[in-house]
């Protein structure tokens, strides 16, 4: 079994209506769940052996603060453009391309693709929060699929669990 761990970028900072979206950084709030998110990914044990991120400056700095908390070499991160915004056909080119010996795969990127995405492996029922929303920013959800990343048929997944921040205790 691969085991794909979906996680949509923490809370981008809104504050500067003159910047691209592209480079939009993280604000307190996304910086703090990250970070959260990274020390449960540790207490959890769950450690990616690839990560493919969206380049877009959030998703990096999704990424760099949960680097303080799960180690992974930098040659075992990639950075793809194809990320940013990508719909579920873009994302399922990016994932057959993942590396065959690789059991563990995270993809950091953005809605709705990720949604899509999770709709697609696991089917529609799937554990919306109380206000209807599904990845939610700074979401991480472990998917079990089969062995091979260019197959990846509808609903070939299951779900193993999806956490939100807001769902977690805090961390002292």
């Amino acid at each position: 079994m691969k085991a794909l761990l979906l996680f949509r970028h923490a809370k981008s900072d809104w504050g500067h209506p003159e910047q691209q979206d592209f480079d939009r950084p993280l604000n307190n709030r996304g910086k703090k769940s990250a970070c959260q998110m990274g020390q449960w990914m540790k207490q959890q044990h769950i450690q990616p052996e690839w990560i493919v991120c969206s380049s877009a400056q959030r998703a990096r700095e999704t990424l760099a603060l949960l680097r303080e908390s799960i180690t992974i070499p930098d040659t075992l991160v990639q950075f793809d453009e194809r990320l940013y915004l990508a719909d579920l056909s873009r994302l399922r080119e990016v994932m057959a391309q993942c590396p065959q010996d690789m059991g563990q795969v995270m993809l950091i990127g953005h809605n709705p693709g990720l949604n899509d995405l999770l709709g697609y492996l696991c089917g529609p029922e799937l554990p919306f929060s109380d206000k209807g929303k599904l990845m939610t920013t700074a979401t991480l959800a472990q998917i079990n699929l089969p062995d091979d990343w260019q197959q990846l048929a509808s609903q070939s997944g299951k779900l193993q669990q999806l956490i939100r921040p807001a769902e977690i205790k805090p961390i002292n």
